[in-house]
């Protein structure tokens, strides 16, 4: 079994890969904090020729991974090829979800996918404080609250943010 210290970012690779670029500057600029093992590092080879075999890969890097990053833009709703089928596979490892709405919202909106609408996630806006502190703590709070029975969206307090400073 594979050592899992992963991060891995679903997205909406048409509409939404600045958002994880930008994600990924953080992770190398060495002024700020925020930092994580992407799994989208993992066979980065891209072989794009069968779903089949993309999705092959994309477990591959599953197999590696202890959390899921949504980013829910306009139109990841919409989009059941991949992106609905990564979420699919993280419920089934039970991997911690983190919904990150590029909207600023910090609750679950109309734009969430509906595969994990009523599913246990936390919800919050695009930003590098936010987005770090959930990638910290939501996996842990994630383990308890399964083991409660807990389900559906969870989102931080207003408190949370008044300390960060947002």
């Amino acid at each position: 079994m594979a050592y899992r210290n992963k991060t891995y970012i679903c997205f909406d690779g048409d509409n939404d890969m600045k958002y994880y670029r930008l994600m990924t500057a953080w992770a190398e600029n060495p002024n700020f904090s925020f930092n994580f093992y992407n799994a989208h590092d993992l066979n980065s080879a891209r072989d794009s020729s069968q779903e089949e075999s993309i999705k092959k890969q994309l477990r591959e890097r599953f197999a590696n991974s202890k959390l899921l990053v949504v980013l829910i833009g306009n139109n990841t709703r919409y989009l059941t090829k991949f992106v609905k089928w990564e979420m699919e596979v993280a419920l089934r490892l039970n991997l911690p979800i983190i919904g990150v709405n590029l909207n600023g919202s910090r609750a679950q909106d109309d734009l969430c996918p509906p595969k994990i609408r009523n599913e246990l996630a936390i919800y919050v806006p695009f930003g590098l404080k936010i987005v770090e502190y959930g990638m910290k703590n939501w996996p842990d709070d994630h383990y308890a609250y399964k083991k409660e029975g807990k389900s559906g969206p969870y989102y931080y307090t207003e408190q949370t943010y008044k300390n960060m400073g947002l």
